[in-house]
């Protein structure tokens, strides 16, 4: 994976899927001197109303969310403030044009977002306006989009198997992806839960196991344009 100094676009629902998803990646994309700029839909909290102290907990989430990110070396980090798990509520159209005008702005040649088939809304509802706004056209930016897995919502969607096509051997960046992953301290449960410690580093030595490294991360190829 040589992408050097170009500028890659993370789309993530909430404040964690990009630690969860690709923080070893996007740790390994800034040390070769890629720029990486992390957007936010959803709030992550708003959906938790039996919380008097909604507000608290939605800025905390979004410090958790730079604290995380400048561990992993990420250029920028924008927050859009969707309601959380109500993303099926919006106009698909006002999310796409949103997700186009970051692509306009900071023009990359790579984008990751969720799986498709992500059992949680806000995953769904972020890969189709992605999707929906990377359409390939001339001159397009674009050249390879990739689906990442979310431990907790990717492997509890029935009948539609997440089966990755691409891996990034992130034997060197796994220790700064859970250094990321702790700033989400709130987010993580205890083990067996698939967002623990323990089996975010089990996962990732599965997928490295299955790609002839020590740790992976594993995507979908949804689209790669070579010139």
């Amino acid at each position: 994976m040589k992408n050097i100094n170009s500028t890659v676009v993370i789309f993530a629902a909430h404040p964690d899927d990009e630690v969860l998803g690709c923080g070893g990646t996007i740790a390994k994309l800034t040390q070769q001197g890629s720029k990486v700029h992390v957007v936010f839909l959803a709030d992550g909290e708003s959906s938790r109303s039996d919380i008097v102290s909604i507000d608290n907990l939605i800025l905390q989430r979004k410090k958790n969310a730079i604290d995380a990110l400048r561990v992993l070396g990420c250029t920028s980090v924008d927050f859009l403030d969707f309601p959380d798990n109500r993303l099926d509520s919006l106009d698909l159209l006002d999310i796409v044009k949103k997700i186009e005008g970051f692509i306009d702005a900071y023009k990359p040649i790579k984008v990751f977002t969720h799986y498709a088939h992500d059992l949680n809304i806000d995953h769904q509802i972020t890969h189709n306006a992605v999707v929906t706004a990377c359409r390939p056209q001339p001159e397009y930016c674009v050249k390879e989009l990739l689906f990442f897995e979310v431990p907790s919502s990717t492997e509890w969607s029935l009948f539609k198997t997440f089966s990755p096509n691409y891996f990034v051997d992130i034997s060197d960046t796994l220790s700064l992806k859970i250094d990321a992953l702790n700033a989400y301290k709130n987010e993580l449960q205890p083990f067996p839960h698939p967002r623990s410690i323990k089996a975010v580093e089990s996962l990732a030595c599965y997928r490295g196991a299955s790609s002839g490294c020590k740790a992976a991360e594993a995507f979908i190829i949804g689209r790669k344009i070579e010139k």
